[in-house]
C-alpha cells in the first residue's frame, strides 16, 4: 500500500469523497513523516502541527457535510517562506529583516486557503532568494533528501526538499532565474515556472513567477487550476483565462510530429557535466522514438547577457542593503554581502548597460525558440552540490554560472518545466527542462506528462535515515 504521505492529491480527494480516509488522518501521517525527516533536511519554517490539524479538522467537517470548500479541500500543502501568509513574519531567508506579521495572504497563499488546502508549514529559502542553495542566515541549513551531504538547490530550497521527502503532495515556490526548476532538478521532482503573470503574485517583479512543486505533472496541473485564478494585486498578471488544466494528459501521441530543439550548450557559464549531458541526450532519443523531430540548437545566450543581469541584480541588492542599519546589514550572509558590495563602484552608464541585458536576453531567447514547438535542455549543468556551499562556484564574483539554461525563460516570459530524466552514478537526480512558447503553459504540462510515460520507471523516493 502507498503510505498516506505519498498519496497524490487526486487520490486524496477521491478517498475524502468516499469517506474512507479523512483529512485529519492524512495530516497526522504527513506530520509524523515530517518529524522523522526534518532533523536531517530542515526544509520547514513555521511548522506548527496543531495549526495544521485545526485546518484538517475543519476540512473533515466539511467533507462529512458533503460541502468541500474548494478543489484542494484537506490536501496538505507547503508554501515558500517569501509568499506572505496572514499573521506570519516573512523573513525572506535573512536574519536582517525584522519579523513583522504579514497583513494579508499573498495571492498564491490566498488561492490555496480559499481552495481548502491544509497549510502544514512554510518552507525555507536563502537570503533574499539570491542563491541556488539552502544556505541562509535565518533558517537552518536545508539539505537534499537524496543525499543529505548535498543541497536541495534554491531559492525554493525547502519546497524542493519537502516534495522529494514526501511532506504531502503539493508545494509552491517562486522563480526569478531558476529558483523553481533548479531545486526540482536536484531533488528529482516536477515543477513548472509558468508564463509571467499566469499565477498572480505580490510583489511582482521582472521575471518573477510562482509555481507548483510536485512529484507529478498531474498534481501540478491540479494546482494550476487554483493558483491561476485572478488577483488584482499583481499589476503584471495576465488576463484570466479558463484554461483546461485537466487536459494535461494527451497521451504519448501528443509528441508525434512535434518540432523539438535540443540545447546542450547554454553559451555561458559552467560547462555541462558528462552525466547530465548523457541523461538529456537519452531523453531526446526517447522523444524521437515517440515520433518527435529533434534538432540540435546553437547557443543563444552569451556571457555578456548573464553578466549584465548579474551586475544589475548586484546593484539592486547593494541599494537594498545600504538602506539597512549597519547592525542589520551585518547579519546578511557574508557571500551575499560580498556579491552586492562588489557593485559599489559601478557608474550610472555601467548600471544602464547591465540593465539592457534583460531585454537583449528576451529577444535572443524568443528568436532562438521560434522555429520549435518546445525546447529541451538540461536544467543545470551539474547535479546537486555540497549543501554548505552558497553556489556551485563558491565565488561571489561568479555566482550565477549555473543558470544559463534557466534564466533566459524568465526574461522571455515563457513557461518552462523541470522533469526528472535520470540519475548520476551516485544516485543524484538529473532534471530535463522543457520550455514552450509564451502562454503555452498547458502544452508544456502535456509534453512533460507524455515524457513521464516514456522515461521508464523511477527510483523509489528517499526515506528518512534510521535512528
Amino acid at each position: 500500500m502507498t503510505a498516506l504521505h505519498d498519496l497524490p492529491a487526486q487520490d486524496l480527494l477521491a478517498v475524502y469523497r468516499q469517506r474512507t480516509l479523512s483529512p485529519v488522518e492524512v495530516t497526522q501521517a504527513v506530520l509524523a513523516h515530517m518529524e522523522r525527516w526534518e532533523p536531517h533536511i530542515r526544509a520547514t519554517y513555521l511548522l506548527r502541527p496543531e495549526h495544521a490539524l485545526a485546518q484538517a479538522r475543519a476540512s473533515e467537517a466539511r467533507w462529512l457535510r458533503g460541502e468541500p470548500q474548494g478543489l484542494l479541500d484537506g490536501v496538505p500543502v507547503t508554501i515558500k517562506e517569501n509568499i506572505a501568509t496572514q499573521g506570519d513574519p516573512t523573513p525572506l531567508g535573512t536574519a536582517a529583516v525584522p519579523l513583522v506579521p504579514a497583513a494579508a495572504d499573498a495571492p498564491p497563499a490566498a488561492r490555496l486557503r480559499e481552495a481548502g488546502a491544509v497549510m502544514v508549514a512554510k518552507t525555507t529559502m536563502p537570503d533574499y532568494g539570491m542563491l541556488s542553495s539552502g544556505l541562509s542566515s535565518f533558517h537552518p541549513l536545508s539539505r537534499n533528501p537524496w543525499d543529505v551531504s548535498k543541497g536541495p538547490g534554491g531559492s525554493s530550497a525547502g519546497g524542493g526538499a519537502a516534495a522529494a521527502a514526501g511532506y504531502g503532495p503539493l508545494h509552491i515556490g517562486t522563480d526569478i532565474g531558476g529558483s523553481l526548476r533548479l531545486p526540482a532538478s536536484w531533488c528529482g521532482i516536477f515543477s513548472l515556472k509558468p508564463s509571467l503573470g499566469r499565477i498572480p503574485i505580490d510583489p511582482p517583479y521582472t521575471g518573477r513567477a510562482a509555481g507548483p512543486m510536485t512529484r507529478t505533472v498531474q498534481d501540478a496541473a491540479l494546482m494550476m487550476q487554483v493558483l491561476s485564478q485572478p488577483d488584482a494585486r499583481d499589476s503584471m498578471s495576465l488576463p484570466y483565462q479558463p484554461i483546461a488544466w485537466g487536459e494535461y494528459d494527451q497521451g504519448v501521441q501528443r509528441l508525434r510530429g512535434l518540432r523539438l530543439g535540443l540545447l546542450l550548450d547554454a553559451g555561458c557559464g559552467l560547462p555541462v557535466e558528462d552525466e547530465v549531458r548523457a541523461a538529456v541526450e537519452h531523453a531526446a532519443r526517447l522523444f524521437e522514438q515517440a515520433g518527435a523531430q529533434v534538432r540540435l540548437m546553437q547557443p543563444f545566450m552569451t556571457q555578456a547577457m548573464l553578466d549584465g543581469m548579474d551586475h544589475f541584480w548586484r546593484m539592486r541588492s547593494y541599494t537594498d542593503l545600504q538602506a539597512l542599519p549597519e547592525a542589520q546589514r551585518a547579519k546578511v550572509l557574508p557571500y551575499i554581502r560580498a556579491w552586492a558590495e562588489s557593485a559599489a563602484g559601478m557608474t550610472g552608464p555601467q548600471v544602464f548597460q547591465a540593465s539592457q541585458q534583460f531585454h537583449t536576453t528576451r529577444v535572443a531567447t524568443v528568436k532562438a525558440c521560434s522555429g520549435f514547438d518546445y525546447v529541451l535542455s538540461p536544467v543545470a549543468p551539474m547535479p546537486a552540490f555540497a549543501a554548505e556551499l552558497p553556489s556551485p562556484t563558491n565565488d561571489p564574483l561568479r555566482p550565477l554560472e549555473h543558470i544559463g539554461f534557466t534564466v533566459p525563460f524568465n526574461m522571455s516570459e515563457q513557461p518552462a518545466a523541470s522533469v526528472n530524466c535520470g540519475y548520476t552514478a551516485s544516485g543524484l537526480p538529473i532534471g530535463l527542462q522543457i520550455a514552450g512558447a509564451r502562454f503555452d503553459d498547458l502544452g508544456v504540462l502535456q509534453v512533460a506528462h507524455a515524457f513521464e510515460q516514456i522515461r521508464g520507471p523511477q527510483r523509489p523516493w528517499p526515506q528518512p535515515p534510521q535512528g
